[in-house]
């Protein structure tokens, strides 16, 4: 009992490959949360009261000083003495602004009081610590500078332990002072505020009013700005509101270059607020684990925003290349198309002498009838070639028994598809040799159309158009959308480029010469397809796409079955650009593929669509903290680059448009399959992990080409007499 529970609990646990994908999208999900709470996306309340009676507030609080002390059991007020004026900066520290008011303040050997916000001080740690280190005081104004009037205690408790977690990460200190937000002179206590401020000072905290608004938010002018903060009688005591962040700080800067000289000229000190009011310091030391959660902090919101800074920056690069790639491949396809259809169009004299087939199958004893008997259509001579590479269910007995006289079954033990496409080649009599799948089938003009190209000494291999068979479930019908678009008019481009990077194992052609000259199929790497097709680029060979050669496959009709396929594909060409990495440096037709070919294929195949799930990530975040409208068009401008994209590749397939239903889905659903698999390659390649071949289910559910009705074809099943 005890050995079958923990067999079902390995049963039940998350596989690998989906736990590391999904621990990395919880973190970046995580990053970005952070990064919308310190940029006040995130729980910020930007509601702002209106003014309430003031009965409920003490007439000598009402009538009392800037500075407010309820840390007792009676609250009281204090002014500033003459001859001081304190200069107090709200809403920084800026990277902009709050340099240049340090500046100044150094220049005329000022100091000043900074009430800063949580969401600027953990972003721009440096800045409070120059400002602490130059003798400035540190003041708290909240995290997310919400009206605490609106707030529960918990939520202002929450506002005051953030903004000095943030200090403590930033400066390792601690400090007593506090001004709220969106406060003014203390007669401006109303019923609403009163509270708050004695709930505050019940904490600990003396609390900084003004007595002088320079309303530079307002940006009235520099000569307004100084007669605003200069005291109305020469010698008074003042507290100046300025602000060093939250938009163009240039007049307040300007300002002070005026204020600050003129003032001491008149006698006038700018000391800290504690220093004004001959009181011990505000700031005290934080150590020990107080210290270290503060640093914690700023140093995740400094991952938080490099990374998020680094992903937005490389998803709006690889946003204008994808766009960028999208309008070459309408362009270089409609040229293809344009070239290849012309009535005059002809490769040369007509290829009419017989080709081999090679056809290896492992357990396909579902779909072998169906590839044989479709082959047997073709209107073009051939031989067939089914090389059974140790099946255990029965494959080569079938093609055995069908009794076909120009059929050949070649026995030999599992060693995998490119030692069975080595045998094959090995037994084969003709010079062209065209590959297929074991579980595709051919229409009777699929061969003839697609040897016609060798008719070019130049070409070396001929890339057909595979399509999927059984499109009628969901995924089916994503990758019916898949193969249409992403790889045939990918196909088409390449084709025009010179640098096609794969030939598809369900439907390829070679000339036998050009294969001999490369060693045959590699068994290097998972992707030999692709192998073989990078070889022949830098041996010089043309590799060009046959779009009426058309073979039907069956696609993986689970996720599960999906996921194997793509991450063999995937982590096979990653196999293949590392293998051929040298075509980079090389010269000849080695050097122009590489310089043009391996950077497509490794910008597009490999490293684009590992960010593809990032436009997912940043459209739920819009969706759920803004900007929702900015976020919901740019989205659905991609998509519709897409739909266009794949509109005119099924037009251009002759294909009916009623499956692009469902490319909304698609793009949501299947980019993070996709992604899922690039990311478990990756992991598999930079771990130097070993992946092996890996064997599809199949049903046997494509058992012939479909049935031509007027431009659209229709995917009907039905056998072959």
């Amino acid at each position: 009992m005890a050995r079958s529970s923990r067999a079902k609990v390995r049963r039940r646990r998350l596989p690998l490959r989906y736990l590391l994908p999904s621990l990395f999208l919880m973190a970046l999900l995580a990053m970005l949360m952070l990064r919308g709470y310190v940029h006040s996306e995130i729980l910020a309340d930007h509601r702002v009261r209106e003014p309430a009676p003031t009965d409920l507030v003490p007439e000598d609080i009402l009538s009392g000083g800037p500075v407010l002390d309820a840390r007792g059991t009676k609250a009281k007020t204090l002014g500033i003495p003459e001859g001081r004026l304190v200069l107090t900066f709200d809403d920084g520290p800026d990277p902009t602004w709050t340099p240049k008011v340090l500046d100044k303040l150094a220049e005329y050997d000022a100091h000043a009081v900074f009430f800063i916000t949580g969401t600027m001080a953990s972003r721009h740690p440096d800045l409070v610590e120059r400002m602490v280190s130059e003798g400035h005081e540190i003041g708290l104004h909240t995290f997310n500078h919400p009206d605490l009037s609106f707030q529960t205690e918990g939520r202002i408790d929450w506002e005051l332990s953030q903004n000095q977690l943030a200090l403590a990460g930033s400066a390792g200190i601690r400090t007593s002072l506090f001004r709220p937000p969106y406060s003014s002179f203390s007669d401006a206590l109303d019923n609403k505020s009163w509270p708050v401020a004695k709930y505050i000072g019940g904490r600990g905290y003396i609390i900084a009013f003004n007595t002088a608004d320079s309303r530079d938010w307002a940006k009235p002018g520099v000569d307004a700005i100084v007669r605003n903060v200069t005291p109305k009688n020469e010698g008074d005591g003042a507290i100046v509101l300025m602000h060093d962040s939250g938009g163009d700080r240039s007049q307040t800067v300007a300002a002070l270059d005026r204020l600050l000289p003129e003032l001491q000229n008149k006698g006038y000190k700018f000391a800290n607020l504690t220093e004004a009011l001959n009181a011990p310091s505000a700031h005290t030391t934080v150590t020990g684990p107080e210290l270290w959660k503060g640093k914690a902090f700023v140093a995740a919101v400094s991952v938080s925003e490099n990374v998020t800074r680094v992903l937005v920056a490389g998803l709006a690069v690889i946003g204008v290349l994808v766009i960028a790639r999208f309008g070459l491949m309408l362009l270089l396809s409609a040229l293809h198309a344009r070239r290849v259809r012309r009535k005059d169009f002809r490769w040369g004299d007509p290829v009419t002498g017989p080709v081999s087939v090679l056809v290896p199958a492992y357990n396909e004893a579902k779909c072998i009838t169906n590839t044989v008997r479709s082959l047997m259509q073709s209107d073009h001579p051939i031989e067939i070639i089914v090389i059974d590479d140790g099946s255990s269910d029965g494959t080569a007995d079938i093609v055995e028994s069908m009794g076909i006289p120009n059929v050949r079954v070649i026995r030999q033990a599992n060693a995998g598809k490119p030692a069975a496409l080595n045998n094959g080649l090995r037994n084969a009599r003709y010079g062209i040799v065209v590959m297929m799948d074991g579980d595709t089938v051919f229409e009777p003009s699929t061969i003839r159309e697609l040897v016609q190209p060798f008719a070019d000494p130049r070409v070396g291999a001929v890339a057909g158009n595979a399509k999927v068979g059984n499109r009628d479930s969901l995924i089916g019908a994503w990758q019916h959308i898949e193969y249409v678009m992403g790889f045939n008019l990918d196909r088409r481009m390449y084709d025009v480029l010179g640098c096609m990077p794969t030939i598809p194992g369900a439907i390829g052609a070679f000339r036998r010469d050009a294969l001999r000259r490369i060693g045959g199929m590699s068994e290097d790497t998972l992707a030999e397809d692709t192998d073989v097709t990078m070889a022949l680029h830098r041996e010089g060979w043309r590799v060009v796409y046959a779009e009426k050669a058309r073979a039907w496959t069956e696609a993986p009709e689970t996720v599960q079955q999906l996921w194997s396929q793509r991450y063999r594909w995937s982590y096979g060409t990653m196999q293949a650009i590392w293998k051929h990495r040298r075509a980079l440096i090389e010269s000849g037709p080695s050097g122009r593929f590489g310089r043009v070919g391996l950077p497509f294929v490794s910008l597009f195949m490999v490293v684009a669509p590992l960010l593809a799930p990032l436009i997912d990530v940043f459209l739920l975040y819009g969706l759920i903290f803004g900007p929702t409208e900015k976020t919901v068009i740019a989205w659905l401008g991609v998509l519709a680059i897409q739909a266009v994209c794949a509109a005119y590749a099924f037009r251009l397939d002759r294909e009916s448009m009623r499956h692009l239903i469902s490319l909304p889905l698609q793009q949501i659903l299947y980019r993070q399959l996709m992604y899922v698999v690039l990311l478990q390659s990756w992991i598999t390649a930079l771990t130097g992990g070993r992946l092996r071949w890996q064997k599809l289910r199949r049903t046997g559910a494509v058992e012939s080409a479909p049935v031509e009705t007027g431009a659209v074809r229709r995917n009907e099943k039905r056998p072959v007499a």
